[in-house]
């Protein structure tokens, strides 16, 4: 499973990195980013569903064949 935020999509509420740190981070304007390759590591899916789930644009996709 791979994640990723969609920059057109994203206002920066930052529920995704306050929700998951170790996979959403900010960028220098506190906008989300991934952390490193995207790919959600195993044991980790629920969390990333959560922040998908909590982000009010829907920025932020996950991709299950990944």
């Amino acid at each position: 499973m791979k994640v990723r935020i969609d920059t057109g999509k994203c206002q920066g509420h930052g529920r995704c990195y306050d929700l998951v740190p170790d996979l959403f981070g900010e960028d220098g304007e506190g906008f989300g980013q991934v952390l490193g390759n995207g790919v959600v590591p195993s044991g980790r899916e629920r969390e990333a569903r959560l922040a998908v789930a909590n982000c009010p644009e829907r920025a932020i996709e996950l991709d299950e064949e990944s």
